[in-house]
């Protein structure tokens, strides 16, 4: 499937706060657990030299479900008006793991591993994302149309402001700025501590 993905990504203070907004705005969870991204690149990051990204990702529902996964390429990164925008190809799997092997025997090297618990929602055509870290701030991501996206954001509560269209490492930066404290995108980088996001069972 290929699409232009525009999308918009805020900090989020209060998580369980949000939730409820959105719930009372009428949006619908279509999915709670976690999402892993494996990020494939030749050596010498010839990909990354021309902005493009070839991703493996993972949903892991908790045994709520069916797991399931995803192969993607995204295209250069533009602004278009306030909004990030990406060529993206996407390809539904079964196994995530065939996938990355595939990969690993044409050359291609994981550069990358983002793990995340999230919870996706569905509202007026867009797409919205909380995003919880092994260690980070948590983050909304909204993606759509730029009406969708923009009626989902004041749904939201929280500040248009708020919203940009930075890099997930333009975020991360912030947060150790801030903090002082190093972000962690993936579990290996805690070193053994425990992930910030909400417990598997609740």
């Amino acid at each position: 499937m290929s699409e232009r993905e525009l999308e918009l990504k805020a900090v989020v203070d209060d998580p369980a706060a949000l939730v409820s907004r959105l719930t009372a705005s009428g949006a619908r969870r279509t999915f709670r657990g976690g999402m892993r991204d494996l990020r494939f690149d030749l050596p010498g990051r010839s990909l990354e030299a021309r902005d493009q990204v070839l991703r493996v990702r993972a949903f892991d529902p908790g045994g709520a479900g069916a797991a399931r996964a995803e192969v993607s390429w995204k295209g250069p990164t533009r602004l278009s008006g306030a909004y990030k925008e990406r060529e993206e190809l996407r390809l539904d799997l079964v196994d995530a793991g065939a996938a990355a092997e595939i990969f690993a025997r044409l050359g291609f090297v994981v550069t990358d591993t983002i793990e995340r618990w999230v919870e996706l929602y569905d509202l007026g055509g867009a797409v919205l994302r909380i995003e919880w870290y092994p260690r980070m701030d948590v983050l909304l991501e909204v993606e759509g149309l730029p009406e969708a996206i923009e009626r989902a954001i004041a749904a939201t509560g929280l500040p248009r402001a708020a919203f940009t269209a930075e890099r997930l490492i333009d975020f991360a930066a912030r947060y150790q700025q801030r903090t002082g404290a190093a972000p962690a995108l993936s579990c290996a980088a805690l070193g053994g501590a425990k992930p910030s996001w909400p417990a598997r069972d609740t």
